[in-house]
């Protein structure tokens, strides 16, 4: 199979982006075009084969051309794009995200296609057992829900059992859902609303954090006053929910007005300084600690042959994980900073060791 296939030419492409324009097009603008989508050499290629026919795809009026195709066309799917969809489809989360009718009618679409790889032929190291129930109709009716809701930015109502077995019952609005590969779950970054008195309470309480403690994780939005949208403007907390331990969800008629700036309201709330981590490229350390920490927003700097450093910005809601994550590494791994990780860190291993020590009775 060829890996590339000439749809994906820069000749297809430029000619496409022609080809699909709604308005006629003097031979001025066909140059520009070419020029500033195509490469230096695309002008002495594409414009003589338009002009004398040898492309049959202009019509000339004039001084202007016009696409003898009347309305935007698809571009094909490749043989590689094919055999990349028929793996996808036996995939089990692939039925999150189509329903059945969709995925009968791309497999059969698809009958002759051979896939581009199986299951079978991956093996996942250091990965947790108990991943999501993918094949439960229930799990995938939720995430669903939680989907939709989120494309719509609409609340939902969720009950959700947490991990000390506390059943809780929320209003959120669902952010983003993300999947950790070596959790094999999937987690919801959902926006909770703080109710109304306590947002003027905060806004009349306000105060600087200080550089031990994180900026909350919070966004301010102004709606308008009707009974389906915010009647204040609303303050909200972000919250991270395992999908597997939700209960159940239902959408509420409410909406948004207008959409949070989710990775902005994550940044706003690392803490100020980084976790700081050094790392000795050994036993391939480094590409193993790339994927260990892929979740994460980072920088990584090169220090000498062998050795690198790795900024990682982090909050509080992610401090235990994280925590976790750099306990499970191993020795090509040391932890330099910041003070704050450093306590938390030591205070977990002298955790360990305590319970690891014999009990003497007397």
């Amino acid at each position: 199979m060829e890996l590339f296939s000439e749809i994906y030419s820069c000749y297809y492409q430029v000619l496409r982006h022609l080809l699909c324009s709604q308005n006629s097009l003097s031979q001025q603008d066909i140059r520009s075009r070419i020029c500033g989508e195509g490469f230096e050499e695309s002008l002495l290629s594409i414009i003589p084969k338009l002009e004398d026919g040898t492309w049959n795809l202009l019509e000339k009026d004039g001084n202007l051309f016009c696409s003898k195709i009347s309305s935007s066309f698809l571009t094909p799917v490749s043989d590689l794009e094919k055999s990349y969809l028929k793996a996808l489809l036996s995939d089990p989360r692939i039925n999150l995200f189509l329903d059945r009718e969709q995925t009968k009618a791309l497999q059969s679409m698809l009958s002759a296609v051979s896939p581009l790889w199986s299951p079978g032929q991956f093996r996942y190291f250091d990965r947790f057992p108990d991943g999501d129930p993918y094949e439960d109709e229930t799990y995938r009716n939720r995430f669903r829900t939680l989907l939709k809701a989120q494309k719509q930015n609409r609340y939902v109502d969720i009950d959700y059992t947490s991990p000390a077995g506390r059943r809780l019952h929320h209003h959120y609005v669902p952010a983003r859902l993300e999947y950790s590969i070596k959790n094999d779950k999937f987690r919801l970054l959902a926006l909770k609303p703080e109710h109304p008195s306590k947002v003027r309470q905060a806004r009349s309480h306000r105060r600087i954090p200080s550089e031990a403690e994180p900026d909350r994780r919070t966004c301010e939005t102004v709606c308008p006053n009707t009974r389906q949208q915010e009647r204040y403007p609303a303050k909200f907390r972000l919250e991270i929910l395992n999908l597997s331990r939700i209960q159940s969800v239902r959408p509420l008629e409410k909406t948004l007005s207008s959409p949070v700036d989710l990775n902005a309201m994550i940044r706003h709330s690392y803490y100020r300084e980084p976790l700081r981590l050094r790392i000795v490229n050994k036993r391939n350390a480094l590409e193993r600690a790339m994927l260990h920490f892929a979740n994460y927003e980072k920088n990584t700097t090169k220090i000498d042959e062998d050795t690198y450093e790795c900024l990682i910005y982090y909050n509080q809601s992610m401090e235990t994980e994280l925590l976790i994550e750099v306990l499970s590494f191993g020795p090509m791994l040391t932890v330099m900073g910041n003070k704050r990780f450093l306590r938390s860190l030591k205070a977990r291993l002298r955790r360990q060791r305590a319970l690891s020590m014999p009990v003497i009775s007397s």
